[in-house]
């Protein structure tokens, strides 16, 4: 019996609730109990446009299939592998180039070079019907807009949504209660000079909670938003910006459902202007624009300091540590975010701030030590490799005897047949009992290759030999003692991976790639920091981990 592989996809919360994915594998499951197939696996993206290739599970289908776990790959139809024709015969043609058999429900797989071009054609064809009907929903959109309508998700605090009925279209009425509030935050601003943080902790004092937070308590990033909304001076505008895939992302992740997270602004010629209800006298909210960029000309976040570990030390509580301190630079730390992120609310974790010059100055010799020493290397190279062999045996997978179980199974189930041809019992009371057992086999062998996929992944991991660690340990010595703080700055940034901090230790994380010693950073708070090719295309690495204490002398001149 041949093991298979399932794949589904659905790309939005609307298709999940519909249960697609249900309609899939039943759909897919009669196929598979029709040509005779043993699933071993399941692969799901849920809620993963098919725009995107990098999604979690087609990703592990695509690892698991290079390590020939199962035999074929079934999928309901060509589009829920990918919506693009070009992605789909990427993918095609590496699981083919595997051996392994592409089975789609709703059409044959191509199986010569006349089916392929005829599937082709199908694939641009649905590829150019796709980008037709975005067009006519985005003019579509456009053309009501110039006609007065309102097209909202979410009315705008401080008004109701008022739906079209028959001919009058959909239009914002204020909500005077909304409307109050709202007054009463510009009116802070104007008169009173407050920050947006000042005017949280007011709200919080107040009892007035915005429409929609977890927390019940309202975001500086909301009132932000809120304050420059022409929309309360009676100007709804729609089509001001567009969405664009981030240049410095905050965060580096493999796999993002949404890839344009980032926004920008177009021309204001390009802006369609909706007439609402107006809230906002216009000078007033000219007058809090204006103060509202002279807060942020005066924001204690424009301070230039230098932080070499900003956004790579962690508190033990789980969140990120901040650099903060005055402009002079003198007494810098690094202190939990929780009590930002928690703000106006208490915060919940108690760890005291880190002394900033000094855990920066820690680290930095830790790890200029570390590339400066092969003997260090060597040791972090040898504990990595121990750790995985740790890993793997304590996985509990004892290969021996389920290959054991394997040969006993096979046994009871040639007796079982045996039984059927002499006549003892029927078809039916075969499958009853084969069944069971065919599918304890498939469960050991799959269980013995994603074992021997473990071994190989730890045989393939790319560390370096002495000779490497010695040659890269000679240029550190050379470079690293003269280097500005931008160029540790980029080191740190592509070397750690993060650094765990109390105000008694520094526990140390990160990757040393060893084939290239240039300056790289990512860092994107730091335009200024110059650009190289340090570890984005490194072959080898070295994995390390270690413990730093800081010494007592320095914890007695750390403040809260």
């Amino acid at each position: 019996m041949k093991l298979a592989a399932i794949y589904a996809r659905v790309s939005t919360a609307r298709q999940e609730e519909e249960q697609t994915i249900k309609t899939q594998l039943s759909a897919v499951n009669d196929l598979v109990q029709k040509r005779g197939f043993n699933v071993v696996e399941k692969y799901i993206d849920e809620g993963w446009t098919g725009d995107i290739l990098a999604r979690p599970a087609l990703d592990k289908l695509r690892q698991d299939a290079k390590a020939k776990l199962w035999q074929a790959v079934v999928i309901y139809d060509p589009d829920r592998l990918a919506r693009r024709y070009s992605y789909q015969e990427l993918v095609m043609d590496e699981l083919r180039e595997g051996g392994i058999e592409v089975v789609f429900v709703t059409i044959a797989a191509p199986k010569n070079s006349e089916d392929k071009i005829l599937y082709g054609v199908r694939g641009l064809f649905a590829e150019y019907e796709r980008a037709k009907i975005g067009e006519r929903f985005r003019l579509g959109k456009q053309r009501k807009i110039k006609e007065g309508h309102l097209l909202v998700s979410e009315p705008l605090y401080g008004y109701r949504y008022i739906a079209k009925k028959e001919q009058v279209h959909g239009y914002y009425e204020i909500d005077e209660a909304e409307a109050r509030v709202v007054k009463m935050i510009f009116d802070w601003i104007d008169r009173d000079g407050l920050s947006l943080r000042g005017i949280v902790r007011k709200l919080q004092e107040m009892v007035i909670k915005p429409r929609k937070s977890k927390r019940g308590v309202w975001a500086t990033s909301t009132l932000s938003h809120l304050l420059r909304n022409g929309a309360y001076i009676g100007e709804a505008r729609w089509g001001s910006s567009y969405a664009v895939v981030p240049e410095n992302p905050k965060k580096i992740e493999k796999y993002r459902k949404v890839r344009k997270t980032s926004r920008r602004i177009k021309p204001k010629e390009e802006w369609l202007m909706v007439p609402v209800p107006a809230i906002i006298d216009r000078d007033i909210f000219a007058r809090v624009q204006d103060r509202l960029k002279l807060n942020f000309f005066l924001s204690r976040r424009n301070t230039k300091n230098e932080y070499l570990l900003a956004g790579k030390i962690h508190c033990v509580c789980g969140r990120k540590r901040g650099g903060e301190g005055p402009q002079n630079g003198k007494h810098l730390y690094y202190r939990c975010l929780d009590r930002i992120l928690s703000f106006p609310l208490p915060h919940k974790c108690k760890e005291k701030a880190v002394n900033a010059r000094i855990a920066d100055r820690l680290v930095w010799d830790e790890i200029a030590n570390l590339m400066s020493s092969p003997e260090l290397m060597k040791k972090q190279i040898q504990r990595w490799t121990n750790s995985q062999h740790d890993k793997i045996d304590s996985s509990g997978v004892d290969v021996e005897f389920l290959k054991r179980e394997i040969a006993r199974l096979k046994d009871q189930e040639d007796r079982y047949t045996k039984a059927y041809g002499g006549g003892l019992f029927s078809m039916e009371q075969l499958k009853e009992y084969t069944v069971p057992v065919r599918e304890k086999v498939a469960l050991y062998e799959s269980q013995i290759l994603k074992s021997k996929q473990e071994d190989r992944d730890l045989q393939s991991t790319p560390l370096p030999d002495d000779k490497e660690v010695e040659a890269f340990a000679k240029h550190a010595v050379e470079v690293l003692p003269n280097l500005k703080f931008e160029a540790k700055r980029g080191i740190v940034m592509n070397v750690l991976e993060k650094v765990v901090g109390t105000r008694e230790k520094l526990q140390i994380y990160g990757f040393i790639p060893v084939t290239n010693v240039n300056v790289c950073t990512n860092d994107r708070h730091r335009r200024d920091i110059p650009r190289h090719d340090f570890g984005e295309n490194d072959s080898k690495i070295i994995p390390f981990q270690f413990e730093v204490n800081i010494p007592l002398l320095a914890v007695n001149h750390m403040q809260n």
